[in-house]
């Protein structure tokens, strides 16, 4: 008889999901599935709400990215109005995406991943945490939390707490940057970028470590899509969509990312709440895209800071040729490079005169009656779009999540590892964390993903005393 094996739930994520993996007669992998169970609403109870309310009601999407989604919102805003924000204000937007990033990447790897890498997928599930890793490398752990400490500090700085922050407005940010708040996070160096350079010599480590399981982890082609500047350079905050293909050909670029409805569908399966986006010259599920920081690392022409851009050429090293680096695993390095990035771009920052301007807004009405918004979160390009009345009122709106686009992806990783790993029904504990593992190389968080409304899955089991089940319906 066939067989399904279920892994619920899928831990060290952001969010609620499960896996179920399904074996045929003779106990070969057939099939495997990323399910997300969690249902939430925001694009249908944003409706009926002013524009300038967006990006304090939109940062309450996620309490681990809520900077990505108020910067984006504020985005759309100031395309509703029409409307250019002070020189000031695009820096300070620019420091909290930064912020952001060193904040949600140190919390993946230190945090969530590298108790798998330090202490081994077969470790206990017991110690295979933070604090399992505190016991092994008190120092190593000590550092992550450090790391992650600096980036909650600079948004709780500009926004006066660390998650959940109304800080970005349309037309420009709610306050400046004091000179005293300038040079306190200036005395954060060079205690982080000595703990990026760590981190990265960590996971060079790792790569030897695991040479023989690296390969299966999530690694076939797929294009990959991300916004870069306008001379092509890593972007974060601003600039035009480009695309890849997995052997390293620009297939499209220079798109502009407030028509990315034009380039971009949404397909949805009855398994799951998360929805499928695509590409659609190329159709549903042929295809499909990855986002976040290996798309970013691979599809930008060069990083604009020097660390991060030795790093960089490192990494193109790894496909071999000019081909785009197509293994999952490799998100991980992508984000360190990203994270080194950050800290070098804020220190750049920081000594940007413009940065303490106390010009920081500008007003207007509504001059359009639809807007978008788009920038680079930790895990991807995101999207906000919005239409209102001529009051301001949301009438609609649509979130396009950097874990949904990576959600074929995620499927097909966690398919190959479980694949290759499973034999004859012989599943170990450490087998099971392997195909988790998979997931958590995308970094995925399903709080931010789960919005659109519709026909949604629901099951419903009816088990007796016995734990026998008298009754299944799906809806």
């Amino acid at each position: 008889m066939s067989e399904t094996i279920t892994i619920s739930p899928v831990t060290r994520i952001e969010g609620h999901a499960k896996i179920t993996i399904h074996l045929n007669s003779s106990g070969e992998v057939e099939d495997a599935r990323f399910h997300v169970n969690e249902f939430r609403g925001f694009e249908k109870f944003c409706e009926g709400r002013l524009v300038w309310e967006m990006p304090g009601i939109t940062s309450r999407i996620c309490g681990i990215c809520p900077a990505s989604h108020f910067i984006t919102s504020a985005k759309a805003g100031d395309d509703i109005l029409s409307i250019g924000i002070p020189e000031t204000a695009e820096k300070l937007r620019r420091l909290m995406t930064l912020a952001q990033w060193v904040q949600s990447h140190a919390l993946s790897f230190f945090h969530l991943s590298s108790p798998d890498f330090l202490l081994g997928f077969d470790a206990h599930p017991a110690k295979r945490n933070i604090f399992g890793l505190l016991e092994f490398d008190k120092e190593f752990a000590r550092r992550g939390i450090r790391l992650r400490k600096f980036g909650q500090e600079i948004i709780e700085m500009l926004g006066g707490r660390r998650i959940h922050v109304p800080w970005a407005v349309a037309g420009g940010v709610r306050q400046p940057l004091e000179e005293i708040e300038k040079n306190q996070i200036l005395s954060w160096y060079p205690e982080v970028k000595e703990t990026a350079k760590l981190a990265l010599d960590t996971l060079k480590t790792i790569h030897i470590k695991f040479q023989r399981e690296i390969p299966s982890f999530g690694n076939f082609h797929s294009l990959f899509v991300g916004l870069v500047g306008e001379n092509g350079a890593l972007e974060y905050y601003d600039g035009n969509l480009r695309i890849m293909d997995s052997a390293g050909n620009i297939i499209a670029d220079k798109l502009d990312p407030k028509k990315y409805f034009n380039y971009f569908g949404e397909a949805t399966e009855s398994w799951t709440y998360l929805k499928f986006p695509f590409y659609k010259p190329l159709g549903y599920p042929k295809g499909f895209y990855r986002v976040g920081p290996l798309a970013r690392v691979n599809i930008c022409d060069f990083i604009e800071t020097p660390l991060a851009e030795q790093e960089r050429k490192l990494f193109k090293t790894l496909a071999g040729s000019s081909e785009a680096v197509n293994n999952s695993f490799y998100y991980h390095y992508a984000r360190l490079i990203e994270l080194l990035f950050a800290i070098e771009k804020i220190e750049e920052l920081m000594h940007d005169p413009g940065i303490l301007g106390k010009h920081v807004r500008a007003k207007a009405e509504i001059n359009s009656l639809e807007g978008v918004g788009a920038s680079e979160a930790p895990r991807g390009t995101l999207f906000h779009h919005y239409w209102v009345d001529e009051n301001g009122v949301l009438k609609k709106s649509n979130l396009l999540i950097a874990t949904a686009q990576n959600n074929i992806a995620m499927n097909r990783t966690v398919r190959q590892i479980a694949m290759q790993f499973i034999e004859r029904k012989k599943i170990t504990e450490g087998i099971l964390n392997r195909i988790e593992a998979g997931i958590r190389c995308f970094d995925p968080c399903l709080s931010c993903s789960t919005h659109a409304m519709g026909k949604m899955p629901l099951e419903i089991l009816l088990i007796d005393e016995n734990n026998n089940i008298i009754e299944r319906k799906l809806r």
